[in-house]
């Protein structure tokens, strides 16, 4: 079965001249010309792989890559200018795999995608799980729900973003500035407050008494911790 590609850069003759040469090596390929078409098409399509340009209109590339590294955890390509340096760190620091310079040959991405391939499939054997427990809520991730008793849990979007964070980082203690970037994203204008009330939301649901936290910790003075919860 062809692997699928989604090719996102906002320049159609490269997007196109991308998409042609990928077929013909094989690969399905999806298209998108701006930001909120990639999101779409990668959870419409759920590629194999994401070749990511940097520059795109409606949503930028690195809140793209936010996004999708949020959903999953599937290969990302990133393509750049070479004098976008800031961009390729940042781009990297929120969960690209990878990046090429523009102009770039062929043969090259070609190689870096199908290393990727390769990598994406050695790493299958410890894939995500479907769903962690966490006491007596089963967070499904697939389906970005909370379960108890088998009935789906009130959650707002971002808190379930903030809480799969947590869970896909599992033991690590974090600023709230640091979840304010990795979450909320690098442009987020708002307060670290924020981070409190989507932590005092989650709490409410998942842990049997709110006010004495056993999964969601507070760390005095410096952030919060998830501790290392159960997985099917």
């Amino acid at each position: 079965m062809a692997r699928t590609i989604l090719v996102v850069d906002d320049e159609k003759t490269l997007r196109e001249t991308l998409s042609e040469s990928l077929t013909e090596e094989g690969f399905a390929v999806v298209q998108a010309a701006d930001g909120r078409e990639a999101v779409e098409q990668f959870r419409r399509h759920h590629p194999d792989l994401i070749l990511l340009d940097l520059m795109l209109p409606e949503i930028s590339g690195t809140e793209v890559c936010r996004i999708i590294r949020a959903e999953s955890g599937v290969p990302i390509l990133m393509l750049t200018a070479k004098s976008a340096e800031v961009d390729k760190v940042v781009g990297l620091e929120l969960g690209a795999d990878d990046y090429v310079t523009k102009p770039f040959s062929f043969r090259e991405l070609l190689a870096r995608i199908r290393a990727l391939l390769r990598r994406s499939e050695t790493q299958a054997s410890v894939t995500e799980p479907e769903t962690v427990d966490l006491g007596q809520v089963r967070v499904d991730l697939a389906g970005r729900r909370l379960l108890r008793g088998g009935e789906a849990l009130p959650v707002k979007p971002k808190a379930f973003e903030l809480l799969l964070f947590l869970i896909r980082n599992a033991g690590h203690v974090f600023t709230r500035d640091q979840l304010l970037e990795r979450v909320w994203g690098y442009d987020y204008a708002g307060e670290t407050r924020t981070v409190d009330v989507h932590v005092h939301w989650l709490r409410a649901q998942i842990e049997p008494d709110p006010a004495n936290p056993v999964y969601l910790e507070t760390v005095r003075g410096v952030g919060y911790v998830l501790r290392q919860p159960e997985s099917d």
